[in-house]
């Protein structure tokens, strides 16, 4: 299952659980990884784009190896909310991770970058120190929000 839908991602993990949350790019994906209870986002590992049978490879070792039980994939829309090339190039991608049987929410990631930067330079950190860390910070600002999304779901329902 892949959705826009935060409702229907919370539906289907009713346990909750670990969420592995991901910054696709052409050159890098960003990982994050949250604890079972939705409370905080951290930066995982970075993976360098290979062939994409070894990029799942690793992205499906890593899930395994947390004990993931769905997925959060930054979506890159344009300002206006319209999709891009780049939107359709990361549907593609969450298409081809399905078989690995993890739910998947696709989250808009408009601003994930120019936060996580913004943030990194207030930060007074080198430029390659942000270019080093940027994926990784972007997959848990994505996943962050997600999360806080999905805990107002819940929260949602017992009020």
């Amino acid at each position: 299952m892949i959705t826009l839908d935060r409702t229907v991602f919370r539906e289907a993990l009713p346990e909750g659980g670990r969420l592995l949350g991901l910054d696709v790019g052409t050159k890098t994906v960003g990982t994050a990884l949250c604890d079972a209870g939705w409370s905080f986002a951290s930066p995982a590992t970075l993976i360098r784009r290979t062939k994409f049978t070894k990029d799942k490879a690793a992205l499906a070792e890593l899930a395994s190896a947390q004990a993931v039980r769905g997925l959060v994939i930054g979506l890159p829309l344009n300002l206006d909310g319209s999709e891009s090339p780049r939107s359709q190039s990361t549907r593609a991608f969450a298409r081809n991770l399905l078989d690995l049987g993890y739910p998947i929410l696709l989250w808009d990631e408009r601003w994930s970058t120019v936060a996580v930067e913004r943030t990194m330079i207030e930060q007074d950190m080198s430029r390659a120190k942000r270019a080093e860390r940027i994926d990784n910070l972007a997959a848990a600002h994505i996943l962050q929000a997600a999360i806080d999304a999905l805990i107002a779901v819940d929260s949602s329902k017992t009020a």
